[in-house]
């Protein structure tokens, strides 16, 4: 319980601002490790098989990164109202930092959409408890894994 305690102090030292192109490397890095641990039911050769095309496209986005220190710890990731990504470091997690990144967004819009794996049981309830509701079950193409699409709006 302490070691959670101490988590949540953490996040309070975090500061979220606008994605920077030297924070690229770190927010791939980040990328990567939590697709290859949220997702261990997709195979680990579509994560790294990925990393070249999100590399070049996250700078098209409207990404914003968390930050403690000099450290980026998350980031959220947004087109046209659609989160594509809201990643933080497994170390962080549970410590209030995605909350932090998806209230910030909560904040630019009005309205915002995601898929989420069923099998991914933690953001899905982290979704629902954040008000986002389901709209549509679908079988993501490319990993043939069963997806929620879900909606927020303000």
């Amino acid at each position: 319980m302490r070691n959670e305690s101490n988590k949540m102090e953490e996040h309070k030292k975090v500061q979220i601002r606008l994605f920077r192109a030297s924070d690229l490397d770190a927010v791939m890095q980040i990328w990567l490790s939590s697709n290859l641990q949220a997702h261990a039911f997709v195979d680990p050769e579509y994560w790294m098989n990925q990393e070249s095309a999100v590399r070049n496209l996250i700078p098209f986005a409207e990404v914003y990164v968390a930050v403690r220190g000099h450290t980026i710890c998350g980031f959220v990731g947004i087109y046209l109202n659609t989160i594509e990504g809201l990643f933080v470091n497994q170390s962080d997690r549970c410590a209030g930092i995605g909350k932090c990144l998806l209230d910030f967004v909560k904040q630019r819009h009005d309205i915002l959409s995601l898929n989420v794996y069923i099998k991914n049981e933690k953001a899905l309830r982290f979704y629902k408890r954040e008000n986002f509701s389901i709209v549509q079950t679908k079988v993501d193409p490319h990993t043939h894994q069963t997806e929620y699409r879900m909606l927020w709006k303000q």
